[in-house]
């Protein structure tokens, strides 16, 4: 790291496109649920649900849908737990819709769930300051222009509510509008949970994307159902055939695919773009998978990826675009600025959370609370099977900092040093029976392997000689369906007590061949 720029691509970094003219899912490994996708012209923007991770709602641009890179945070600031999104354009001015369920860093922690829109010129921003449009107790908003000319979002349910002209505000109540596709009730499902609508005009038909069958639990659960009407007041019409995508048995390769969007991709080929699961990989996240679509005669769409562990061709043929880019970010740092939201973010962070780091020579993090469950930890997501990371770590004025694999602040693992002593933890607390004889010292360098969910750590006092810490872990279980919360276990840094702790070349290395 200290002798070349890292890249995605010199870490090794799982990418769907293979350079030979096809693909393999997922287009972004890790956690990044809930994709919401805006084709503008031959571009195409991406984000997804950000939830308690500040700065959030990153913005990424594709020309290829499988080539990616990162615009910026759209939401500097924490304003609760962001769920999904939804992004359009009208007119010349970008939007996008954002449910929250609000925390303690929200305006109103005890309000119920609300809906933001933030607006821009460019989807690089700058993005308006978030406005409440006046829409309580529902989610997953789908923005839609009517064959009348009005603006309309629906929502979680499914509900609808007529908008402003510009946007900003409702013009009308909220009415329940669909029902939803029932499925068999012997299919293996979490909760019926009518989610995610997803709407976009073809052939004279408005097509309504919906998720049911619950986000998690039972792989089976999670599926893609589509209605359609000729009008945006319904009657809507379930396509016969649903669902248009679901897991159907736990030996899949991906689990609880569901809260697709279906759009026109270059050359006139469709797409659907939705998240799953891997199997064995629960830790990583809602991933997102990328799949073609075909149209029938009667007008229905017809999923044809097939189980997906195959390749199957770009949407692009290899080498046709100007300028072709690489996917990705390097998650590797070397702290010479600060990189907050992209790829670091502070996890459910107080208001100012951000005042705490400085650089000086690397990036200095004022310690704050007493433990990893109650100082918010910098994370960056990772979406290899097989990853190492390491940092090192200057201690001052009694700090403990640490490096972490973090589910959330009840469940994570690692290890921490406050100058005098190494503390261990796993499932979300230290371990009070292990003392761990790491030396004192005030630099010490951390290191963790994440080998198929077995974890082995290592430390040193000069980053060149390394001592296996005595514990291995297995963190197949830090998932959503054992702590709740749809997160993943990310790598993060973390300083508690009193003083400040100095991080300085941070590195990320895949270890799967590629």
């Amino acid at each position: 790291m200290k002798d070349a720029t890292p890249t995605a691509l010199s870490e090794g970094q799982r990418r769907a496109d293979r350079g030979d003219g096809t693909y393999l899912n997922p287009v972004f490994a890790g956690d990044h649920p809930d994709p919401a996708i805006l084709r503008d012209g031959d571009d195409y923007y991406l984000t997804f649900s950000s939830f308690e991770s500040s700065p959030g709602l990153i913005i990424w641009h594709s020309r290829d849908l499988l080539n990616w890179q990162p615009l910026g945070p759209a939401l500097k600031d924490p304003l609760g737990n962001v769920f999904a999104v939804d992004m359009c354009k009208v007119d010349d001015t970008y939007y996008i819709y954002i449910p929250v369920i609000p925390t303690a860093a929200s305006p109103d922690p005890a309000a119920p769930p609300l809906i933001y829109v933030i607006h821009a010129q460019s989807m690089a921003g700058p993005w308006s300051e978030p406005v409440d449009i006046g829409v309580a107790g529902h989610i997953d908003p789908g923005h839609v222009v009517g064959e009348d000319g009005h603006r309309y979002l629906f929502l979680s349910g499914v509900s609808r509510v007529r908008l402003s002209a510009n946007g900003l505000a409702t013009a009308g109540d909220i009415e329940h509008v669909y029902d939803g596709w029932r499925y068999p009730e012997e299919w293996i499902t979490e909760a019926y949970a009518l989610e995610g609508p997803k709407l976009m005009q073809r052939g004279g038909w408005f097509y309504l994307t919906t998720a049911v069958g619950g986000t998690s639990g039972p792989p089976t659960g999670h599926m893609v159902t589509v209605a359609r009407s000729r009008s945006v007041h319904g009657p809507w019409e379930e396509h016969p055939r649903n669902p248009l995508i679901r897991t159907w048995t736990e030996e899949e390769p991906w689990w609880s695919k569901g809260h697709a969007t279906l759009f026109e991709g270059p050359g006139g080929q469709w797409w659907s773009i939705y998240h799953g699961y891997e199997n064995g990989f629960v830790t990583l996240g809602r991933q997102i998978l990328l799949e073609p679509i075909e149209w029938g005669d009667d007008g229905w769409p017809r999923a044809v990826g097939g189980d997906l562990t195959e390749p199957m061709p770009t949407p692009i043929p290899a080498g046709s675009l100007q300028g072709d880019q690489e996917h990705g970010i390097a998650l590797s740092d070397d702290f010479s600025n600060v990189r907050l939201g992209i790829p670091w973010s502070f996890h459910a962070p107080a208001v100012g959370e951000q005042q705490r780091i400085s650089l000086d020579d690397g990036l200095v993090l004022q310690a704050s609370g007493t433990n990893p469950s109650d100082s918010p930890p910098l994370t960056s997501t990772a979406g290899d099977r097989r990853y190492e990371i390491s940092v090192s770590m200057e201690l001052f004025d009694g700090a403990q900092g640490g490096l972490l694999l973090y589910y959330s602040d009840r469940l994570y693992c690692g290890m921490g040093h406050d100058g005098a002593a190494m503390t261990s933890y796993r499932a979300g607390r230290a371990i009070p029976y292990w003392r761990e004889p790491a030396p004192a010292a005030q630099t010490i360098h951390l290191k963790i392997e994440n080998d198929n969910n077995i974890v082995t750590m290592h430390y040193s006092t000069d980053g060149v000689e390394w001592t296996r810490h005595g514990l291995r872990f297995n963190v197949a279980g830090y998932n959503t369906n054992t702590a709740d919360e749809l997160l993943s276990l990310r790598p993060a840094l973390f300083a508690t007590g009193s003083g400040q702790v100095r991080f300085r070349y941070y590195t990320y290395r895949s270890l799967d061949k590629a």
